[in-house]
């Protein structure tokens, strides 16, 4: 009896099956990337000029210590504290003469900041605090500066600033050259110069 051959299995074809697999997969796979808070450094200062000097008053000292304990000017605060106290802070208008702030309505507490533009926030962090801890004191300061922002803004224009700078984002390219598009981004530079954010984020240290 004869014997019979065993079929032959045609792979001449597999190399393209892999490869539409490989295709496949890359372009259905969800890559994993990490997120963090945007934020746009300053450029350094020339090896010849010194760091303008700060009075003490004007800075809001903000730390997270190792046990996520917030502590605001070596005080303990909740985070949900935060944001009143540094709109407080930036809103205070405590300055005299060229350092007056005609349109803050804080207190104007002469032991406090003199206006917007010379407030500074310092925010510390310890190395053992966690990222969660910092993104939310974060964005609690952020909101500070973005309602001082949003109350100019509607005083000013009668819209606020997060609604500008919505429309100022999603303005058609096609459409800058345009007066309307000019004008609106004369007003948020406005608001961005009366409320500048002077937000100063030092190295994790060991407290």
């Amino acid at each position: 009896m004869a014997r019979r051959s065993a079929p032959e299995v045609n792979a001449g074809s597999m190399a393209d099956i892999a490869f539409l697999l490989l295709i496949f997969f890359l372009v259905t796979t969800t890559i994993e990337v990490d997120s963090g808070i945007p934020s746009k450094l300053p450029p350094p200062l020339p090896d010849n000029v010194e760091p303008p000097k700060i009075k003490q008053k004007n800075i809001f000292q903000v730390l997270v210590n190792q046990n996520n304990q917030l502590l605001v000017e070596d005080d303990v605060m909740e985070v949900k504290d935060l944001t009143e106290a540094a709109v407080a802070f930036l809103d205070n208008g405590g300055g005299e003469g060229r350092d007056a702030c005609a349109y803050c309505q804080g207190d104007r507490d002469p032991e406090s900041s003199d206006n917007p533009k010379k407030a500074v926030i310092s925010l510390v962090n310890d190395r053992q605090a966690t990222y969660a801890m910092y993104t939310t004191v974060f964005n609690e300061l952020v909101k500070a500066y973005t309602t001082l922002r949003n109350r100019e803004s509607s005083r000013r224009y009668n819209e606020t600033y997060e609604s500008m700078y919505m429309r100022y984002k999603e303005w058609p390219e096609t459409e800058k050259e345009t007066p309307e598009y000019e004008k609106l981004q004369e007003q948020i530079d406005e608001i961005q110069e009366l409320y500048p954010r002077n937000l100063s984020e030092a190295e994790p240290q060991n407290i």
